[in-house]
């Protein structure tokens, strides 16, 4: 799978909110199934499938303890996410900046007309 593959699989499972809800609890430290599906109107079932499109997309991982199957996040795949949004983000501030300053020379040479 190439990185662009991971990264529309990562962007498409979080694009829902049970999904991103998920997430959001296991920042929080792991969980089990039962305990993720709490405080949704789904079934565990629904939950459970939930869980599995993150786990293809790389975000959670799941371990085993006695009888518990605890759902874990993985924090490497969204400091991936992160680092790629990051990046577009420092672009898009930097062409801001250059706009920001060829606005300003503008202002700058209309008042200097002005006086």
């Amino acid at each position: 799978m190439t990185d662009d593959d991971a990264l529309d699989r990562a962007f498409l499972a979080l694009a829902d909110p049970v999904r991103r809800a998920i997430v959001a609890r296991l920042s929080r430290g792991a969980a089990t199934v039962n305990e993720l599906a709490e405080p949704f109107a789904i079934t565990k079932q629904a939950v459970s499938r939930h869980i599995h499109v993150l786990e293809e997309a790389g975000l959670v991982t799941r371990s085993r303890e006695a009888q518990r199957r605890p759902v874990h996040l993985d924090p490497a795949a969204l400091e991936r996410l992160t680092e790629w949004i990051d990046r577009h983000r420092l672009e898009v501030e930097a062409t801001y900046r250059r706009l920001d300053a060829v606005l300003a020379s503008a202002t700058k040479r209309s008042r200097e007309k002005e006086s």
